[in-house]
């Protein structure tokens, strides 16, 4: 159940995929990424707290930026605290249809309704990104889940 709490709290959020405390008026780019985790292990440090590793596959839509039907994976890890917070952080590679490569980092603070993506790097349409934005999480079943994302997207 806390393995469950976490990946919908940390995974789906962050990395749930992509994207900073970017004001929703100031938003260029938006979309959603769906999130399918495949892999996922939880590790009790004692003292009750967990560190939660996971990957999933990851599918980018767009209909007002570069990154629509971008798919690949991401990478995270989630602490949770005594508390039954979780802070989580990430990275993403992604891929579009013509194999032009972008990936992201992101991260979300603990308690955080919303978590935070910037570009890091990328090759042809995506080379020389600085975009950046924000991530909030729609739904989620522990597997499967749903982020929605928007930013700065130059």
């Amino acid at each position: 159940m806390r393995t469950n709490k976490l990946l919908r709290s940390g995974f789906v959020v962050g990395i749930g995929m992509f994207l900073c405390g970017t004001a929703v008026a100031a938003d260029n780019c938006t979309g959603y990424d769906i999130l399918v985790t495949t892999n996922a292990e939880t590790r009790d440090l004692g003292n009750g707290m967990t560190l939660t590793t996971f990957q999933a596959e990851s599918a980018l839509t767009s209909e007002d930026s570069i990154y629509n039907l971008v798919t690949g994976q991401c990478y995270g890890t989630a602490l949770a605290t005594p508390d039954g917070k979780a802070r989580s952080a990430g990275h993403c590679a992604r891929r579009d249809k013509d194999g032009h490569l972008q990936s992201i980092e992101w991260s979300q603070a603990p308690g955080a309704d919303k978590g935070m993506w910037k570009a890091t790097g990328g090759t042809g349409k995506f080379a020389g990104k600085t975009d950046s934005g924000w991530f909030q999480n729609v739904r989620s079943d522990g597997k499967i889940g749903m982020t929605k994302w928007g930013g700065n997207c130059r």
